[in-house]
């Protein structure tokens, strides 16, 4: 691995390149905060589907594209005197240590839960008026629901055992069913959405993290869908023209793949 000093040429090395681009490059001039944005956004989905997928060279290299648009941002608050990368990292420095008094000061604790707890009481002592301010509004929805979930039970709002959530599921889906039978559709939206909410609390019980299994769900299906799409090509018949029982043979096949 590089040494400290390597690792710290190297980020001046980025700093400058930087520089560079911003100075010399058509396109790296134009850019502003709102322009990065989505790419920005597209970058760290793409770091997320090469860590499900454990591929540690996609990772180094999803990281680089985001570390670039870290130092990107950090050069365009340079420009308008508001802050550049050295604010950047000792903001960062200065909320850890504050966040961190078992590590920088003489507060004890004796389990990830109670640093947790900690981290959540420090922030409200910030100023901060909801636990919640700390979950983006931007966030997907069940990304979002998973944050809620884990903020409020920073403050100890929260179920004692796992059977407690799962009576909660089960009352849940039997609010739905009887909103489906009434068939008011709004309803049903709305109990549709408390069964996801619960689920996802339970998984919170069950150390799964939701949005990380319902993306290996779907990278499964892809996978399993593409096969039958292959055999269909090789059968040379169109697969809305193959009928449910010969679709179920392939994707039977495509499970031992």
């Amino acid at each position: 691995m590089n040494t400290r000093q390597q690792q710290l040429d190297a980020f001046n090395r980025l700093l400058d390149i930087m520089e560079d681009l911003r100075e010399k490059c058509p396109w790296d001039k134009k850019q502003t905060l709102q322009t990065l944005r989505h790419l920005t956004i597209e970058e760290t989905y793409e770091l997320g589907d090469a860590i499900l997928d454990n591929d540690l060279q996609e990772v180094k290299k999803e990281l680089g594209d985001i570390l670039l648009h870290i130092v990107f941002y950090s050069k365009i608050g340079s420009e308008t005197g508001d802050f550049d990368i050295a604010d950047v990292a000792n903001e960062i420095c200065e909320k850890l240590i504050h966040r961190h008094p078992h590590i920088y000061g003489d507060v004890v604790v004796e389990s990830e839960e109670e640093v947790k707890q900690n981290w959540e009481k420090l922030k409200l002592k910030e100023g901060k008026k909801s636990v919640l301010e700390g979950v983006p509004k931007s966030l997907p929805a069940l990304v979002k629901a998973s944050r809620i979930q884990d903020k409020a039970k920073g403050v100890g709002f929260d179920w004692d055992e796992p059977h407690q959530v799962w009576d909660k599921v089960e009352e849940e889906i039997q609010e739905f069913q009887d909103e489906v039978e009434q068939g008011d559709q709004e309803k049903i939206e709305a109990e549709f959405g408390d069964v996801l909410f619960s689920m996802i609390n339970y998984a919170r019980f069950l150390n799964i993290n939701p949005e990380d299994a319902l993306e290996r769900t779907n990278k499964k299906f892809i996978k399993r869908f593409q096969y039958l799409e292959g055999k269909a090509r090789d059968m040379g018949k169109p697969l809305a023209d193959m009928t449910l029982a010969e679709m179920d043979v392939f994707w039977n096949e495509a499970k031992k793949v």
